[in-house]
């Protein structure tokens, strides 16, 4: 179950080259990589000449069986889960999306998205192209299948230079696999290899749970090529590129267990909450998380200010996707069937919450009405990332700025909402400063509105308001056709 006060995460990609059961280790690498997406799954394995697929809705394991996986026979295999960031919520734009062209069979899994892809798909469609999903990923199968290029160009890197925003790909033909990462590097990709074979995944905690070691990270800008003969780099765009790596991985989607950038998620996330503590100290009784992803950032912050730490929010880790949710029986259902607090930690006590962010402000709410029912003293909501201002356009889903709480309301005004006795965000150069990285190689788009690829919004509805029209000029005619009467 998604909360409301958090953003979807966007996909997970996998692949691996020259292993006798790649299919079963995309299984265990997408497992690993649930948590960035858990709206469909899908493995597309080949054995040098047939490319054999399984995808469905929900999670990895309610997608594959151990039939499943002995049906995708081939010592290559890529995965994908997903969230919908564009593209509706649907069978068909589960990925891997497959092809079978003049190049011979391709298949590509996708994280980020694509700013440039109402310009472009309008642009294929006018050449004749026919799209079968409504994801921005099929406009790279349709440039890739495309016929070759008069420059000398491989078909790869010709694709890749006309794609913009953020894209990390991992693409499968008959007999290599290939790893991208776009100029910026908005979306992690690293390089592994267990025992011979080679591994592509978003995260490194997928190669933890497959026994595969770390070899680096695909660089932005880079294109991994990977066949009979070894892996080859080739960098396909200039090295001056600005690099923007989305620093919210290191706050919340990434798994704690991963490494970006060689620093390690849990131990960023705990400086974030001593740096919290350092900037907004405040005397209290109790630090406590809202799990999970506030786990870090509190511990960190009870660590630096000496205010014990305690686990009274308890989750429940079996709610599912969906569940019968009684409208008035259960007040607040879908969000206290999540986590329940413990009340006798709590009670008479100045507590400090600890989350990751806010956005839309719902759940958080009612996280703070809960302790006061409890007999909490005073409960103060601190927050380990700087307020959200802003959309983002890269693959997360941030809902518009009109939604944003800190975008349209004054921090006293969100206090107020929260029913909380005080409310503090981390500073942006804070959470910097806990990466241990410089400021210029991250993305911070959502929170200093410094967008580093150009994205024209009004263009893109545009484009869509006219495929729109279009559709429904369609669906009127045919229904006219239909009312005609026919010769039998």
């Amino acid at each position: 179950m998604q909360s409301p006060d958090h953003p979807k995460h966007y996909c997970g990609v996998f692949g691996i080259y020259g292993h006798p059961n790649a299919a079963e280790l995309a299984y265990y690498g997408l497992y690993a990589l649930q948590h960035r997406g858990q709206e469909s799954a899908g493995i597309v394995a080949c054995d040098g000449k047939q490319f054999r697929e399984q995808k469905g809705m929900g999670l990895v394991p309610q997608v594959f069986d151990g039939a499943d996986l002995h049906k995708l026979v081939g010592s290559m295999a890529v995965g994908h889960t997903r969230y919908s960031t564009t593209g509706s919520s649907h069978i068909r734009n589960a990925q891997p999306l497959t092809v079978d062209c003049a190049r011979g069979q391709i298949a590509v899994a996708h994280n980020g998205n694509l700013t440039n892809a109402a310009q472009l798909r309008e642009e294929l469609e006018a050449k004749g192209s026919i799209f079968q999903t409504t994801v921005d990923s099929e406009i790279i199968l349709h440039l890739l299948a495309q016929p070759g290029d008069p420059r000398g160009e491989s078909a790869i890197i010709s694709t890749v230079r006309r794609i913009e925003g953020a894209f990390s790909l991992v693409i499968m033909t008959e007999h290599e696999l290939i790893g991208v990462r776009d100029p910026h590097g908005f979306r992690p990709l690293s390089i592994g290899k267990v025992g011979d074979a080679w591994v592509l995944s978003s995260e490194t905690c997928a190669f933890d749970l497959i026994h595969a070691k770390f070899v680096r990270d695909v660089a932005p800008g880079e294109v991994v090529i990977i066949n009979q003969h070894g892996l080859k780099s080739v960098q396909a765009f200039p090295a001056h590129e600005r690099r923007a790596f989305c620093i919210f991985e290191y706050v919340y989607f990434a798994r704690p267990d991963s490494n970006l950038n060689g620093r390690n998620v849990y131990r960023t996330r705990v400086e974030m909450g001593r740096q919290l503590a350092r900037e907004h100290p405040i005397k209290a009784d109790l630090v406590i998380p809202v799990p999970d992803s506030g786990n870090s950032a509190a511990l960190g912050y009870s660590l630096e200010s000496g205010i014990p730490y305690e686990m009274a929010f308890v989750r429940n880790h079996y709610v599912g996707r969906s569940f019968l949710q009684p409208s008035q029986l259960i007040r607040d259902f879908a969000v206290r069937v999540k986590l329940n607090l413990i009340g006798d930690l709590v009670r008479g006590q100045r507590v400090i919450i600890v989350d990751d962010s806010i956005v839309r402000g719902t759940t958080c709410k009612t996280r703070v009405n809960s302790l006061k029912e409890a007999g909490a003293k005073e409960v103060h909501v601190l927050v380990s990332c700087p307020p959200h201002m802003n959309p983002c356009v890269y693959g997360i889903d941030f809902p518009d700025r009109n939604k944003l709480m800190a975008a349209n309301h004054s921090l006293d005004e969100i206090r107020q909402y929260l029913n909380a006795d005080s409310l503090h965000y981390l500073s942006q150069d804070g959470m910097v400063k806990a990466t241990g990285l410089p400021r210029t190689g991250f993305c911070m788009a959502c929170y200093d509105g410094d967008y580093p690829v150009a994205y024209d919004p009004k263009l893109e509805k545009n484009i869509m308001e006219r495929r729109r029209a279009r559709v429904e000029s369609l669906g009127e005619a045919l229904a006219k056709e239909e009312k005609q009467p026919r010769l039998l």
